[in-house]
């Protein structure tokens, strides 16, 4: 039997080299997923916050609980599988080195925060804990952020770029309405007053430019707007809900009523954001 030419066996071995590197290349839907559900964890770093401080000011007591061990849980596995693939939540592993080291990074300033929603769950949220909760979950959300802003630079290779920062400054705005809604109750709480008032303002300010961005472009942003019409009417909803919830932060209300007020209207904001946001995932070819 003739033996095959070293010709023969160097190019099988190089079309088997790219067939392998083919199988693991990640999709641009792919990559809306993962810009997607990493940007989303920077909402949950918040949300947990803010269901933290809703337990300390008594509000829905039972139901933040048991929202808050939700919101922990889906952080938690979303984490892991932004590091080690999850097939259930769409998540490719990722490969990157420097985006595993700064998953690295989250995941020790997580195992740093986890301790202060058990504090939560089992009721003892005096206001050394509240001070924890405030001092660590920027951190946390800050270094989520650095992560996702190294998917979407690592995107452009598989994602149009235009796309990448819409779906990344889209999904920014779901972490806002729950950073704006922890503000109001830092401030609630008594929890350094001053500062949370100029961040609040800052964080209403941000929404609502990235919101005007997303329908109609923002060149600053790198926000080219959209001519879709559904992905319009969806944000046209989340224009209506903010048109509610902004006379309540404008007037930083920490009256009973307006902590009702907010504890009702951040999570329609929150959810109806996060439809938008699916929408343009969906539209990725």
């Amino acid at each position: 039997m003739k033996k095959p030419s070293i010709f023969y066996l160097i190019l099988f071995a190089f079309l088997a080299l790219c067939l392998s590197g083919n199988s693991f290349a990640i999709s641009s839907q792919e990559m809306g997923t993962v810009i997607n559900l990493a940007g989303k964890q920077r909402m949950l770093t918040q949300k947990m916050s803010k269901e933290i401080l809703l337990i300390a000011k008594g509000i829905d007591v039972d139901v933040n609980k048991a929202s808050l061990k939700k919101t922990a849980d889906l952080f938690d596995k979303t984490l892991k599988g932004l590091i080690s693939g999850d097939a259930d939540l769409g998540l490719p592993k990722t490969t990157d080195a420097a985006i595993l080291e700064q998953l690295g990074k989250v995941s020790k300033l997580w195992a740093e925060f986890k301790p202060n929603i058990d504090a939560a769950l089992t009721g003892a949220v005096d206001k050394a804990v509240l001070e924890k909760v405030a001092a660590q979950n920027l951190p946390l959300l800050k270094n989520m952020n650095k992560a996702v802003q190294m998917y979407a630079k690592m995107s452009g290779s598989s994602l149009e770029p235009a796309m990448a920062t819409t779906i990344n400054l889209a999904g920014k705005q779901r972490m806002l309405t729950q950073k704006m809604t922890k503000e109001l109750l830092l401030i609630a709480n008594g929890i350094d007053v001053d500062a949370n008032k100029a961040s609040l303002q800052k964080t209403v300010a941000l929404f609502e430019r990235t919101l005007k961005g997303l329908l109609d472009g923002d060149s600053e942003l790198g926000l080219p707007g959209t001519k879709d019409a559904a992905i319009r009417t969806q944000l046209e909803v989340v224009k209506g809900l903010w048109a509610e919830y902004k006379p309540v932060l404008d007037k930083v209300d920490t009256s009973a009523e307006g902590l009702a007020k907010a504890a009702k209207l951040n999570l329609p904001l929150l959810k109806e954001m996060n439809k938008a946001v699916k929408m343009y995932e969906k539209s990725v070819k």
